[in-house]
C-alpha cells in the first residue's frame, strides 16, 4: 500500500513538472508570436513614413537631388525653403484656398447629409428603403463617370472659374448620409417618443437631441471630409483657371516649374508636399479618438 502511494505521488509529480514546462513553452510562444508581429507592424509603419521623411530631408537642401543613399541626410536650407515657398513664391495663398473651400464643403456636406439622415431615420414616406438604396448607388459611380456631364452642368450654371465650383458639387456624400444613419438608428427609441410627447419639432431634436448625442462622430466625419477634399487635385485644375484662386495640390505643380536652370525644383516642391501635409495630419492627430469612434459605427 504504501508502495502505491509513492508511485502516485511521483506520478502526480511528473504530471506538475510537465505541466509547467508546457506552460512555460507556451508562454515563451506567446512572447514569440508577439514580438515577431511587433516587428511586423513596426517594419509596415517604417515603409508607409518612408516617403514622408525623404521628402523632409529633401526640402531642407538646396537643390533637392538625390542620386544615392548618401545624399539623404538633412540640409541646412530648411528654413530659406520654406520662406521662399510660403512667401516668395506665394503658396500660402493656395493653402488658404484649400482651407476655405475644405471648410465650406465640411459645413455643407454636414448640413446636407444630417438632414438626409433624419429623414431616412425618423419620417415615413413612400419608399423610402429604395430612396437610401439610391443614395448608397451613388458610391457605385466612379469620378470618370461623373466627371464630364458635371463639367458640363457647371460651365453651363455660369459657376466655372469660381470658388462655387469647387464647393458645391461637393455638398452631397452617400457615405456620410450613411455613417449618421447608422448613428441615429443606435439612439434609443424612447427619445423619439418623448420628443414626440414633448411636442419637439424634427428641427429642435435634431439641434438639440441628435446634434449634441453626435459630436463625437460628426468630428470624426468632419476630418475625413475635410481630407478628401484638400487633397482634391482633378476638379479644380479643370474648373478653374485663375492662379489666384487655385488649392494647395495643383500649386505644387506651379512649384516644380520653379527653377532657375530649367531643371525641376525638387526641394520646393517637397517643400510644398511637407506643408500641404501639416493641416491633414494635425486634424487626424487631434482627433483620433472620434476618427476611431466614426469607423467602428460604420462596421456596425
Amino acid at each position: 500500500m504504501l508502495g502505491s502511494l509513492l508511485t502516485a505521488l511521483t506520478a502526480a509529480a511528473e504530471r506538475s513538472r510537465s505541466a509547467g514546462r508546457t506552460t512555460s513553452e507556451r508562454i515563451r510562444r506567446f512572447e514569440t508570436e508577439q514580438l515577431t508581429l511587433h516587428v511586423l507592424a513596426a517594419t509596415v509603419v517604417f515603409l508607409i513614413v518612408l516617403p514622408v521623411l525623404i521628402a523632409a530631408l529633401v526640402s531642407t537642401k538646396r537643390a533637392g537631388i538625390v542620386t544615392s543613399i548618401g545624399d539623404l541626410v538633412p540640409g541646412g536650407h530648411a528654413l530659406s525653403n520654406y520662406r521662399r515657398a510660403l512667401i516668395g513664391l506665394e503658396f500660402w495663398r493656395f493653402m488658404l484656398n484649400s482651407f476655405v473651400m475644405s471648410v465650406a464643403v465640411v459645413v455643407g456636406k454636414l448640413i446636407v447629409s444630417l438632414l438626409a439622415a433624419l429623414v431616412i431615420v425618423y419620417y415615413r414616406f413612400p419608399y423610402k428603403n429604395a430612396v437610401f438604396l439610391f443614395i448608397l448607388f451613388t458610391l457605385l459611380l466612379p469620378v470618370p463617370v461623373r466627371f464630364v456631364p458635371l463639367y458640363r452642368l457647371t460651365t453651363e450654371l455660369g459657376m466655372g472659374n469660381t470658388f462655387f465650383a469647387i464647393t458645391v458639387p461637393y455638398l452631397a456624400s452617400a457615405t456620410t448620409v450613411f455613417i449618421l444613419r447608422q448613428h441615429f438608428l443606435s439612439i434609443p427609441a424612447s427619445l423619439v417618443e418623448t420628443a414626440k410627447v414633448d411636442g419637439v419639432g424634427p428641427l429642435r431634436f435634431l439641434w438639440s437631441v441628435l446634434i449634441p448625442m453626435s459630436r463625437a462622430v460628426l468630428v470624426g466625419v468632419s476630418v475625413i471630409m475635410f481630407v478628401y477634399t484638400w487633397n482634391q487635385y482633378l476638379w479644380p485644375l479643370v474648373i478653374i483657371n485663375a492662379e489666384s484662386l487655385q488649392v494647395a495640390q495643383v500649386g505644387l505643380n506651379l512649384l516644380r516649374g520653379q527653377a532657375s536652370t530649367g531643371e525641376v525644383a525638387w526641394s520646393m516642391v517637397m517643400t510644398g508636399s511637407i506643408l500641404t501635409l501639416l493641416p491633414p495630419l494635425a486634424l487626424l492627430v487631434l482627433f483620433r479618438r472620434q476618427l476611431l469612434e466614426t469607423f467602428t459605427i460604420q462596421q456596425k
